[in-house]
């Protein structure tokens, strides 16, 4: 005959309380003995353990969050709501998920800026979350200061202007589209330009593009390289407008460099329609997320963003910054080889 131990309760489904009554303790007894949190004596722990092994009993997430005194939930800062989000953006958000469902997190989603500050401030004063990813970081960013003095772990994607402060992930646009306009020149191109991200990005001070400008216009000055850096919405159409505007006041350049991916659509349709072949009679390189590299025609030759491992190192850092706050500031500045495609040739 199978004991009492033996009969799951109905729907198989064991609770605290099931485990309880079969080791003949109260539930706090049995919360005690998981947590840790009061002392149990070594036989009633014991026997608790017992039951467990033969029950097969797993606490859920929730609480094993209650039973270590956390929210097993990380804050994820975007860009507001009413600002469409590029394809690299939306893949940090889906990989810091990804990556956060690997170490049994959730993730709330919180938009800064403008009336959305009220969000962000929400989410650091009322503890609803263990700990904050920051991304969109600018130079001098005023979020990564209130995020360090509310004590709140944060990681960032990106850094600001003072790079030791902080644990960070980044990647080095500056030294990234040096490289880029090095490239370039070795080809012979001595005319080149930088077509970057809105206006009102470099105006902020946005880490991506300000980093792209300082990288390009300090390689073509070693260079000695004629170059031409524009601004360009984040849009295919207004990519298209930038290049034939570009193109008609300075018909001598030979090439181009960008961070402006969404833009890149648009610069192909205005380079053919421009008779300006890829790569016989133009080069377009940059850094980019490798979709759009790949979609490119010709395939761009660039730097391809690394999404995936941004993502999965910031969530890392972060788990870590959680468990020790005290550690010391990480940085981690990721530099991926520059993929030679087929978008660059000598120049005619």
């Amino acid at each position: 005959m199978t004991s009492e131990r033996g009969h799951l309760p109905a729907g198989g489904l064991v609770n605290i309380g099931e485990i309880a009554r079969r080791a003949g303790v109260s539930r706090s007894t049995v919360s005690y003995a998981l947590s840790g949190k009061r002392t149990v004596s070594e036989v009633t722990r014991r026997r608790i353990l017992q039951v467990i092994d033969e029950v097969g009993y797993r606490p859920n997430a929730s609480a094993r969050a209650l039973a270590e005194g956390r929210t097993r939930t990380i804050g994820l800062v975007i860009p507001p709501a009413g600002r469409r989000l590029t394809p690299v953006q939306l893949g940090f958000v889906a990989s810091i998920v990804a990556a956060a469902g690997r170490h049994e997190l959730d993730v709330l989603l919180s938009p800064s800026g403008g009336d959305h500050d009220r969000s962000f401030e929400r989410l650091i004063s009322g503890r609803r979350v263990d700990g904050v990813i920051l991304t969109e970081v600018r130079l001098r960013d005023a979020r990564a200061a209130r995020l360090r003095r509310s004590g709140v772990p944060f990681v960032s994607i990106g850094h600001t202007a003072g790079a030791e402060a902080g644990c960070w992930v980044d990647l080095d646009y500056e030294g990234l589209i040096a490289r880029c306009v090095h490239h370039l020149a070795d080809l012979g191109h001595r005319a080149v330009a930088l077509v970057n991200r809105p206006q009102e990005f470099l105006d902020s001070g946005y880490g991506p593009a300000s980093r792209a400008l300082s990288g390009f216009t300090a390689a073509a000055a070693e260079r000695s390289i004629e170059a031409t850096a524009v601004c360009c919405p984040d849009e295919a159409t207004a990519g298209e407008t930038c290049v034939e505007d570009l193109l008609s006041i300075r018909p001598e350049i030979t090439a181009i460099v960008t961070v402006n991916e969404v833009a890149l659509p648009g610069m192909e349709r205005a380079l053919r329609r421009l008779g300006r072949a890829v790569p016989e009679r133009f080069s377009v390189t940059g850094v980019v997320g490798r979709h759009w590299a790949e979609e490119f025609h010709p395939p761009l030759t660039a730097a391809d963003v690394p999404v995936t491992e941004m993502a999965d190192r910031a969530v890392a850092l972060l788990v870590e910054r959680i468990a020790t706050p005290a550690a010391p500031d990480r940085h981690v500045l990721l530099t991926p080889p520059i993929s030679l495609r087929a978008s660059t040739a000598p120049a005619r």
